[in-house]
């Protein structure tokens, strides 16, 4: 198994770029491939993953409690996925074993352009995984744990999550300014993997990952 190479700096933990090693993937397998030019990993589901669920591929490596984490991902609907579905994609952080629970920053990329101003607001969202589903969420606290971000389906988009304590807050695109803040992550600050992340109707493709670790 190949070891991520770590060097200290000022205290940080820090991991080169590059694609980064899966230990298990939850409802599907992972395969490399080059996508838009970019060495890639994809997501490819399982025959029998429900139609509407998740697939994670957990990263090797130390647990990951606080520090940021950096990766390019696209997304994009499969062929013959539903109407709505919106290429979901992102990252799970402080993720339990096997995926029984974590904390998510993803993507709705079709969401990012559409001319109805509601689905854009919807175009970024966390969730808290398995007791705090998008759909709780959005109930119970409208517009708090989503918001608006310019982006493409299919086209490479930069995350980056820096993650405080029970604070966390999402960048995309090098943006000095979050575009999402979270201040109450459902879980605490307990430590878990780190894990990419997609829905089973999503095309997804994920590059290179830094990892700072404080």
């Amino acid at each position: 198994m190949k070891t991520l190479a770590f060097i200290l700096l000022a205290g940080v933990a820090v991991s080169p770029a590059e694609l980064p090693t899966i230990t298990e993937v939850v409802r599907g397998h992972s395969e490399r491939v080059t996508y838009r030019g970019v060495k890639a990993i994809t997501l490819i589901p399982a025959a029998d993953a429900p139609g509407d669920s998740d697939m994670l591929a957990l990263l090797a490596g130390a647990d990951f409690k606080d520090g940021t984490i950096e990766l390019q991902v696209a997304g994009a609907p499969r062929t013959g996925a539903p109407a709505d579905s919106r290429g979901f994609v992102g990252l799970s952080f402080r993720t339990g074993p096997h995926g029984e629970w974590n904390e998510v920053f993803y993507l709705r990329p079709t969401n990012g352009r559409a001319d109805d101003q509601l689905r854009r607001n919807h175009a970024v969202q966390y969730v808290s995984e398995p007791e705090f589903p998008w759909q709780r969420l959005r109930k119970e606290n409208p517009g708090v744990y989503e918001s608006y971000a310019d982006m493409e389906a299919g086209a490479w988009i930069t995350m980056r999550i820096e993650v405080s304590g029970a604070t966390a807050r999402l960048y995309l695109n090098g943006s000095s300014q979050p575009c999402l803040v979270v201040n109450d992550l459902k879980h605490g600050d307990q430590a878990g993997k780190i894990a990419l992340w997609a829905h089973v109707q999503t095309d997804a493709y994920f590059g290179p990952v830094t990892v700072s670790r404080r």
